[in-house]
């Protein structure tokens, strides 16, 4: 398993709870951006620089996805894509994408487009939560769990 980040709106602090991750648990982490990060040296980070452009991360991640690696993204169609090819999807609200529940994802995320392009403010998501990035920790600790079981 490697994991993937969609990293130009990754939060910081789940980038944080990645690092020590993959310090942790030897891990393979790439960061994947259209703009410079500042990652910590480590034999388990690594960072991919792509091009500016409408989904030019996105499709470099789903490029070298395997199957059963994990994208970490809050991108609803990176993240049916990824489900797509037999990758693993999770928020970084802790939010694990499956089969089941990406189709009513994408209907839900389409239905607010339409409503923004007709001039409707949905607002925009909330702010993360202290409980929401304990979440994302704990699913993610589970998924690494599950798979150094299964190496």
């Amino acid at each position: 398993m490697e994991i993937w980040v969609d990293a130009d709106a990754c939060p910081a602090v789940i980038k944080e709870i990645l690092f020590k991750a993959a310090e942790r648990t030897q891990v393979l982490i790439t960061l994947v951006a259209n703009q410079h990060l500042r990652i910590p040296p480590s034999h388990y980070i690594k960072f991919i620089r792509v091009s500016s452009g409408l989904d030019v991360a996105d499709n470099e991640i789903v490029k070298r996805l395997k199957a059963d690696d994990l994208v970490i993204t809050a991108d609803i169609p990176l993240a049916a894509e990824v489900i797509e090819k037999g990758g693993l999807a999770l928020n970084p609200r802790g939010e694990l994408y499956t089969v089941d529940n990406i189709r009513a994802r994408l209907n839900m995320r389409d239905f607010m487009d339409s409503l923004r392009s007709n001039g409707i403010d949905t607002g925009g998501p909330t702010a993360l939560s202290k409980s929401d990035r304990q979440s994302f920790a704990n699913k993610l600790d589970t998924l690494l769990t599950k798979y150094a079981k299964s190496r």
